[in-house]
């Protein structure tokens, strides 16, 4: 199993990104996917997730500005990032949800790729 982010990079505020996630190794179009964020000196905070149907989930503090989705064709999935603040600055991992359900614990995650925002 592999995940590999890409995509974050430094931003101003009010700005957006878009994360990919390039997944292989396992049976993609079966599988949940979900992004998690890790800022500097905290915990792990799940982000967003995407079933294998299509239907999302989001944190609160994300719903309006996140979008998830994904590409059964490419194995891929992407979180759409708007309107960011110095608050989302943290390292984005996707990973594989080791449950029913998009939350943790995880099975797989990748390295993931740090998201700036700061002007």
């Amino acid at each position: 199993v592999q995940l590999v982010e890409s995509g974050g990079g430094l931003v101003q505020p009010g700005g957006s990104l878009r994360l990919s996630c390039a997944a292989s190794g396992f049976t993609f179009s079966s599988s949940a996917i979900t992004w998690a964020r890790q800022a500097a000196g905290k915990g792990l905070e799940w982000v967003s997730g995407i079933y294998s149907d299509g239907s999302t989930d989001y944190a609160d503090s994300m719903k309006g500005r996140f979008t998830i989705s994904r590409d059964n064709a490419k194995n891929m999935v992407y979180l759409q990032m708007n309107s960011l603040n110095p608050e989302d600055t943290a390292v984005y991992y996707c990973a594989i949800p080791k449950y029913d359900g998009l939350r943790p614990p995880y099975d797989y995650w990748g390295q993931g790729t740090q998201v700036t925002v700061s002007s």
